[in-house]
Order: C-alpha cells, then sequence, then structure tokens
C-alpha cells in the first residue's frame, strides 16, 4: 500500500482541495476540443486525399495533431481524481440534469431562431433532447456518464491487483483497443476510434495507474513536453507519409486519418505526456490560481452548449460574420485562438448562469419543503391545542 500512501501525498502538496495545476489543464483541455472542433467543423480539415493542398491545409492539420490530445487528457484528468474518490449517486444525478439542461434549453432557444437538423423538427429530434445520454446527442457525454457509473468498480478492482497484474491487465487491453489498430493497415470492424465507452474505460485505467503507481519515464516537465512534442510530430509526419503513398499508389486511402483517431498508440501517448506536462506545473496559492480553480468546474458547459446538434455546425459560420473568413495562414491562426477563447468565454459564462439557475430552483425545492413541514408541524400543534381545549 505504500505506492498509494505516497501518490495520495503527492496529490495534495499543492495545498488545499483542487490542483490548481491540473485544473489549469481542465481548461487548456476545453480550449483545444473548442480548436478541434473549430478546424473540423469550420471546414478547414482539408481531405488528405486531395493533391492540391494549400499551406493553409498543412498548417490546420498540424494544430490538429497538437490538439488532438484534449477529449482523452480531459478523460485522463476524471479517472485521476476519481479513482480515490467516492462514488456519489448524487454527482451522477447532477450531471444527467446538466446535460438535459443544455440539451433541450439550447434545443428550443435554436429552435426559435430556426436552426434545426436536416430532418427538421421530428419526433426523433425530440428524443435526441430529451434523451441525450441514450440517443448519443453528445457522444462525449455518453462515454463520461457510463464510465462514471464503472469508476467505482473499476477503482476497486485496480486496488485488488498487484502492480504486475495490473500491468499485464492494462497492456492486453491497449493492445486489443489501441496498438493493433496503430499498426495494422487495415480498418478493423471492432474499432470505434475511440468515440465509445470501452475506450474511456481503458483510458480510465491509464490515469487510475499514473495515480496510483506514477510513470517514472515522465519525471520531469522538460521530458513530458518533448514527448508530447514528438508524438504530436509522429501524428502529422505519419499521416502525410501515408498520404504521400496514396498519392503514389492510390492505395490505405481509408488509412489516412487513422493517426488522428483518440485510441492511435501515438495520440495516448502525447495526451498521458500532455497531461505530465502540467503535472510538473507549480502554480503558487495566489489570484491567478484561485482563479483558475474557480473557473474550472463550469468547463463542462463550454462542450455543452457550442457542440449542441443544432448549432455545432453553425457556430463557425456566426464567427465568419463577424470578422469575415481568414484568407492566410497567419489569419487562420489568429481566428482559432480567437474561436476558442471566445466559445470558451460565453461557455463559462453560461455555466454560471446554469449554476445561479439550478442553485435557486434548489433552494426555492428546499424551502417548500421546509414549509411543509413547518405547515405539518402547525397543523399537528393546532390539532393537539383543539384536543386539549376539548379535554378542558
Amino acid at each position: 500500500m505504500e505506492h498509494k500512501k505516497n501518490a495520495a501525498t503527492e496529490l495534495h502538496k499543492n495545498a488545499g482541495g483542487r490542483m490548481a495545476n491540473l485544473e489549469l489543464l481542465r481548461i487548456v483541455s476545453m480550449l483545444l476540443v473548442v480548436v478541434l472542433h473549430f478546424l473540423g467543423k469550420g471546414g478547414w480539415l482539408m481531405s488528405l486525399t486531395d493533391a492540391a493542398m494549400p499551406r493553409r491545409g498543412y498548417l490546420a492539420w498540424g494544430v490538429e495533431s497538437l490538439a488532438i490530445v484534449a477529449v482523452n487528457v480531459y478523460m485522463l484528468l476524471s479517472g485521476y481524481f476519481l479513482v480515490e474518490s467516492s462514488f456519489h449517486i448524487k454527482r451522477l444525478l447532477q450531471l444527467f440534469l446538466q446535460v438535459l439542461f443544455y440539451s433541450v434549453a439550447i434545443g428550443f432557444a435554436a429552435a426559435s431562431f430556426g436552426y434545426l437538423p436536416e430532418e427538421g423538427f421530428s419526433l426523433y429530434y425530440l428524443a435526441q433532447l430529451f434523451l441525450p445520454i441514450s440517443t448519443n446527442h453528445y457522444w462525449f457525454m455518453t462515454a463520461y456518464f457510463f464510465m462514471y457509473l464503472f469508476s467505482p468498480l473499476l477503482s476497486r478492482g485496480v486496488k485488488c491487483l498487484t502492480k504486475k497484474q495490473f500491468q499485464t491487465v492494462l497492456f492486453f487491453l491497449l493492445f486489443v483497443f489501441c496498438i493493433l489498430k496503430s499498426i495494422v493497415p487495415l480498418k478493423l470492424a471492432s474499432d470505434m476510434r475511440g468515440y465509445d465507452c470501452i475506450w474511456y474505460l481503458c483510458v480510465f485505467l491509464v490515469a487510475a495507474y499514473i495515480r496510483l503507481y506514477g510513470i517514472p519515464f515522465f519525471k520531469s516537465a522538460g521530458r513530458s513536453l518533448l514527448v508530447y512534442l514528438t508524438a504530436a510530430a509522429g501524428i502529422f509526419g505519419l499521416s502525410f507519409l501515408l498520404r504521400f503513398l496514396y498519392l503514389k499508389t492510390g492505395k490505405l486511402g481509408d488509412m489516412l486519418s487513422v493517426a488522428y483517431e483518440y485510441n492511435h498508440i501515438l495520440v495516448l501517448l502525447a495526451s498521458v505526456a500532455f497531461f505530465y506536462l502540467f503535472y510538473h506545473v507549480k502554480i503558487r496559492d495566489g489570484v491567478f490560481g484561485r482563479m483558475i480553480v474557480k473557473t474550472a468546474p463550469y468547463t463542462l458547459g463550454v462542450y455543452l452548449w457550442h457542440e449542441h446538434i443544432a448549432i455545432r455546425y453553425e457556430w463557425p459560420g456566426w464567427l465568419y460574420s463577424l470578422a469575415g473568413k481568414p484568407d492566410s495562414g497567419l489569419l487562420l491562426l489568429l481566428y482559432i485562438i480567437f474561436a476558442a477563447v471566445l466559445v470558451f468565454f460565453v461557455g463559462i459564462l453560461l455555466d454560471i448562469l446554469r449554476k445561479l439557475l439550478f442553485t435557486g430552483v434548489n433552494r426555492l425545492l428546499s424551502c417548500m419543503g421546509c414549509y411543509r413541514k413547518l405547515s405539518g408541524w402547525l397543523e399537528g400543534l393546532s390539532i393537539g391545542q383543539k384536543r386539549a381545549g376539548m379535554h378542558e
């Protein structure tokens, strides 16, 4: 048990409850998620089969290589903390209500402005709004929701294993769901490219291993940064090497972007290195640290608003209407930063308002409950007094 004790001590050495460095990582990860969506849904990731790709296309894929760690890192953070925390059904309910609120509220608000999916306001669209987890409205939230349900079982399970047993189980899981697809030059029928709960259960176990035992190789921020940049370069280089082979031979066309899939070994390696990069960052307990810790809990709202099914392909166009579409590499970089910051800022404000609304409703319900109890008590007292009067 010594390794667990040391890991827990390491966790709290930054003073207080939350670790500001990992909360900063949560914020950065969500900013990178917005970058990924802006590049993909904004039309900047040009097809790798296109022989006449302009420079902006290379730039967009290069930024994608650096940002692709975002989703894995967000799940690594969750696993890192959940493996040593207690399971709370209240937290699961809060998560579901948060997702439901965004799904329904934005769905009807968007519909009032004419933003609807291609099939229109159909029965299935209503199901997507009111059953966001079951209909995979937000694929990440579906995966996250079930990962959270499995988390107490996984947390207890890994603590029953020796370090060697844990390593063996983790290796075979990663071999099946990560390594194999990364080395076999064909699409596997069982490969969901990391868009499923099974992959994030694997990521949870990677995070649990980091929390319980650590990975000594990532012993410094410098080494972590080097591995992250090397893996990101590998993602870009492998993809454009396959593109070169495709343009020469016409083969491997369906494999060109495989290195950009969340469960590719290079993406996982870059994600772990990125996690450790921030793990080694020291943030003093000051204004900046407190601001990070207060902002981080609202980051999920950034994802839930801009990735809503009704507007996920619309908001990049809204940005273009503000300042036009960038026509150079430098402008594209500035646009990427602008989009990430603006969408993030709006999402944080929306989630603060959502939290205030939830808090108000909760207090109202509590007051109603207290009122009912008080009314019952007064009624009981009144009956008691009447009975006492009758006896007199």
